[in-house]
């Protein structure tokens, strides 16, 4: 992902021979090749901004979410507590099979 932006390597820098005038290396062939090295160091801070933002968002995100499953979790405790606590709630479909059975035994299944 990032390596289309980096020019060179440890080991390439390591490796690197500078040729040798009658003064010494080459000022011009040093300083290209420090540019070189500027370049890349410049392109690593912005990779390390980028994913240090990155590593804020998803934290602050994982934070967030944590927060919702708890709240979700008590929500959800509460509300089988709640249902385990009381009877089931009867309603008139209940009340009119119950009255519908009890006419059958007092008057007998024939009086339907």
């Amino acid at each position: 992902m990032y390596n289309d932006k980096i020019y060179l390597t440890p080991q390439e820098i390591l490796e690197h021979d500078f040729k040798i005038d009658a003064r010494g290396y080459r000022p011009q062939e040093v300083d290209k090749y420090l540019d070189m090295i500027i370049r890349d160091y410049t392109e690593y801070n912005n990779i390390i901004r980028d994913l240090e933002k990155q590593v804020k968002d998803l934290t602050e995100d994982s934070y967030t979410l944590k927060q919702e499953i708890r709240r979700l979790q008590e929500a959800l405790d509460q509300a089988e507590s709640e249902a385990a606590a009381s009877p089931k709630a009867v309603t008139n479909v209940d009340l009119l099979r119950r009255i519908s059975q009890l006419e059958k035994v007092v008057f007998g299944k024939n009086n339907e």
